[in-house]
Parts: C-alpha cells; sequence; structure tokens
C-alpha cells in the first residue's frame, strides 16, 4: 500500500512552496484572468507546488520559534510570488497604453470596451493588440518560461530565504517606466506618424478650401486611415509579441535578483 504519512515538518514545508507558487499564479497573465475559474488556479497551484516540493534538491532549514515567526515566513513567501507575477503582468500593459495613444490620435478615445478578463475599460485599439499579443505569447510558450522561472527562484531563492533589497526593486521600477515608454512608442509609431502627415495634409487643405467643413472631414479621415494602416501593419505584431516576452525575461530577473 502506498505510505500517505508525512510529519509536521514536511507539512510546513510545503505550505510554504504552495504560498509562492499560488499567488505567482494569482498575478501572472494568462493564469489569472477573471475568466479563469478559481478551482482552476487552486488545482493548478496544489499541482506545481506538489511537483516543486518534489523535485527541490537542497532543502533549507525552516528556523522559527513561535507562530508570529512562522506567518513572517509565510509572509516572505507570498511577497516573493506576487513580485515575481507582478514582473509579469506590468509588462502586458504596455499594449494599453499604446492602443490608448492610437485611439487618441484616430478619434476612437471616445470609445471603450469592457474587457471581461480584467474588469476595466480599455480602448478598441488596445483590446485588439491585447488579445492578438495574448494568443502569440501563449502560442511562444511563454507559461513554459513562467513556470521555469518560478521552479528555478527556488534554487535562487530558497524557501524562507527572500531578503528584499529596496533599491534594486527602484531601480527595476524606474528602468522599466523608460522601457515601458519606449515599447509602447514604438508599437504606435506608423499610426503616430502616419496621423502626423495626415494633420498637415488637411491644414493645407483648410488653407486651400475655407468652405469644406475640415472638423467632419478630417474625423472620417482619420478613423479611416487609422484601421488601415491597423490593418497593414498587422505584421509587426509578432515583433512586439517578441519585445513583450524580452521585457518579461528581463523584469523576472531584476526582480528575483531583488530579492536574493
Amino acid at each position: 500500500m502506498i505510505d500517505y504519512a508525512f510529519s509536521m515538518v514536511e507539512l510546513e514545508y510545503f505550505m510554504l512552496i504552495f504560498c509562492r507558487v499560488s499567488c505567482l499564479i494569482y498575478v501572472v497573465p494568462f493564469f489569472s484572468m477573471n475568466n479563469t475559474p478559481r478551482r482552476i488556479r487552486v488545482g493548478l497551484s496544489f499541482v506545481v507546488a506538489v511537483l516543486l516540493y518534489y523535485t527541490i534538491e537542497v532543502r533549507t532549514q525552516i528556523a522559527y520559534d513561535t507562530v508570529f515567526g512562522y506567518a513572517v515566513l509565510v509572509l516572505k513567501e507570498v511577497i516573493t510570488g506576487l513580485l515575481m507575477g507582478y514582473a509579469c503582468n506590468i509588462c502586458t500593459t504596455v499594449v494599453g497604453f499604446a492602443g490608448r495613444v492610437i485611439d487618441m490620435e484616430t478619434g476612437l478615445s471616445m470609445a471603450s470596451l469592457m474587457d471581461p478578463t480584467t474588469k476595466e475599460n480599455m480602448s478598441i485599439s488596445g483590446m485588439i493588440y491585447n488579445y492578438a499579443l495574448t494568443l502569440m505569447l501563449l502560442i511562444t510558450g511563454i507559461y513554459q518560461y513562467i513556470i521555469k522561472a518560478l521552479a528555478e527562484s527556488f534554487v535562487l531563492i530558497p524557501v524562507s530565504g527572500t531578503v528584499l533589497h529596496s533599491d534594486k526593486l527602484l531601480d527595476a521600477m524606474l528602468k522599466f517606466m523608460s522601457d515601458y515608454v519606449l515599447i509602447a512608442f514604438r508599437i504606435c509609431l506608423p499610426i503616430f506618424a502616419v496621423m502626423i502627415l495626415l494633420n498637415a495634409l488637411l491644414g493645407i487643405l483648410a488653407k486651400v478650401a475655407p468652405q469644406m467643413n475640415m472638423f467632419s472631414v478630417g474625423m472620417q479621415f482619420k478613423v479611416l486611415t487609422g484601421l488601415s494602416i491597423l490593418f497593414f501593419t498587422t505584421g509587426m505584431l509578432p515583433a512586439i509579441s517578441d519585445m513583450i516576452y524580452t521585457e518579461i525575461k528581463t523584469m523576472i530577473v531584476t526582480f528575483v535578483e531583488a530579492m536574493m
């Protein structure tokens, strides 16, 4: 018969692993969407925690004296999982920012849709880019990289061995903000450049033919031109997905280094 007996020390060690895994899955993209059932998240967290429990070769000794001491260890693992998941989550918000800039330039800024996965209002272009890039990231296997990064984090940051360095975390966030604006501008650059040329053309037409109502004509031209450029630049989506993928890897590594 299979022996299911385990000691209290093993249970406490497993619960610390489960806390880090469940917090990461709760925050990380693709797993934390609102349309994902909570039972699936809990079940996936439990299965991954069990696999990691039996694959971790070097186990650190858990040292605590009181219940409060164990609560501090649990809090360390929760912070580690949340920060790693947050490092992935903030990278996917770049497309939403780029979509808002595109809609502002094309005259669609007043139109917004409710995203059922996040329950937030998103721009039309941002939602299109978000779903397209989410599909591409899933195809490229970003979830596999996240699970591998989680497994390797137990080697770099042992259980109950998290040490937060505020200066490194601040530097990581400042670096991300610069990359955030840069990547978003690269996404919306084609439409942004075409809209500048279109505004210049409409300004010339307003001087040449002042009897034309440039407000009504310009709005139609902007929407039509913006949708056309959005259609013709769909070939850029793999390159955009690669930039987001690279940024996710960079942020995970930076955040893990800040907790070592």
